[in-house]
């Protein structure tokens, strides 16, 4: 039963990504692009790796952690003030990604496949990781929030144990936290 909750997650995920679409339209939040890019790309990869070893409902929050922010990236281009500035980083990102394609393709072996993808969706998050700790005003914590509850709803569902199954959500589990962290930190520290 706690298996569909990952049901739950998508239509949080969905309302996460409305969020930060609206704190963009009303200039509050700031993206960029190329990590809301990565972003989507990396956890479709996942999905399509996860899905081809059997993976079930465990793989919908996985889905959703690419469709939200692929929905952020195009509305990106209605915002004045978003970044799209390429950087070496970005470069690697993107290659990380055709890696994690053409390996999977090579091996048949959905592991390498999520490998790749955390690698590449980790160095997509360093951009926006320093602009959390430099600039918490630029940014909402919503969607990571929400990111974390998914990635847990995850392990919920899964049926059999395997690295292509678990370790996205578990990676998003972390990531999540770490950008939530990075985000709001100043507010934590006033706490202590």
């Amino acid at each position: 039963m706690l298996q569909y909750l990952v049901f739950l997650s998508a239509g949080a995920f969905l309302l996460g990504a409305y969020i930060y679409v609206k704190s963009m339209l009303t200039g509050n939040v700031k993206p960029n692009r190329v990590s809301w890019l990565l972003w989507a790309i990396a956890p479709m990869i996942a999905f399509a790796a996860a899905i081809s070893d059997g993976a079930g409902l465990a793989a919908v929050p996985v889905l959703m952690a690419g469709v939200c922010p692929l929905m952020i990236f195009i509305a990106s281009f209605a915002v004045k003030g978003t970044k799209w500035k390429l950087v070496k980083l970005d470069y690697a990102c993107g290659i990380l990604s055709v890696l994690a394609l053409v390996f999977w393709a090579a091996t048949n072996d959905p592991d390498i496949a999520v490998a790749f993808a955390i690698l590449s969706d980790g160095l997509a998050s360093v951009p926006t990781l320093i602009k959390g700790w430099q600039y918490p005003e630029t940014e909402t914590g919503w969607p990571y929030l929400i990111g974390i509850f998914g990635g847990y709803t995850s392990f919920l569902a899964i049926t059999a144990w395997t690295f292509s199954q678990y370790a996205y959500p578990a990676y998003l589990v972390i990531v999540s936290i770490l950008l939530v962290l990075s985000i709001y930190h100043k507010r934590i520290l006033t706490y202590f």
